[in-house]
């Protein structure tokens, strides 16, 4: 990297730090640049403005994200197998995170009701990785798993459900067994999904069904 460029890639990891400890509005381009040591013009220089600062934070947060969630859980095999382990990893990084805060959990409070560039950048990343997670459940429902019924977008919905609610006891509440909670959520959201098990009875049953209606 150039040295311009490994500059911009330090400012970017400050902020994000900053950013995790008082949220992207509470990112200042003088907070940053007391943080490294620098001028308010020489941060200024690699950013054009206070919200391009900020979608770079969202975008350098987004890739750790697929690095540590999704491209993990990609090595699971298609299937069930595949969506617990991303759900796996999501709910280890929240509650990691909840020492500090999720950048995307706290953006979504601040940037709820202001609109541009910012709020703009965060719906693009959340509707991004949701439909990361309707993918991994279309592929449970097409290797029998879950059933044929089963609604991607209101599974999707359930399961955001359970890491909001996990972020809020272990960050707000404390709670030692958010963690253990979320992931009985997740088995029961599951098993209200899941396939029946074919037995040869039922086996026969559909072979007869089948040959009744040909």
């Amino acid at each position: 990297m150039r040295k311009g460029e490994q500059t911009r890639s330090a400012i970017v990891a400050a902020a994000c730090e900053l950013a995790a400890r008082d949220g992207l509005e509470g990112l200042t381009i003088g907070a940053l640049a007391e943080r490294m040591g620098m001028s308010k013009s020489g941060v200024f220089a690699h950013f054009g403005s206070r919200e391009d600062l900020q979608i770079a934070v969202l975008k350098a947060y987004e890739q750790r994200f697929v690095d540590d969630v999704l491209k993990p859980g990609l090595e699971a095999p298609r299937g069930l197998a595949r969506l617990r382990a991303i759900f796996g990893n999501w709910l280890d990084r929240t509650a990691v995170e909840a020492a500090s805060a999720c950048i995307w959990i706290s953006g979504a409070t601040e940037y709820d009701d202001r609109p541009g560039s910012v709020r703009d950048e965060l719906v693009g990343m959340v509707r991004s990785w949701q439909r990361e997670l309707v993918r991994a459940i279309r592929q449970a429902i097409d290797t029998g798993e879950l059933r044929a019924d089963t609604d991607p977008g209101e599974l999707v919905f359930d399961l955001y459900g359970v890491i909001l609610v996990l972020h809020h006891d272990a960050r707000l509440m404390d709670s030692p067994d958010a963690p253990a909670r979320a992931r009985r959520a997740f088995d029961r959201l599951v098993d209200a999904h899941r396939a029946p098990v074919a037995t040869p009875s039922t086996r026969r049953a559909t072979r007869t069904a089948r040959a009744s209606a040909a």
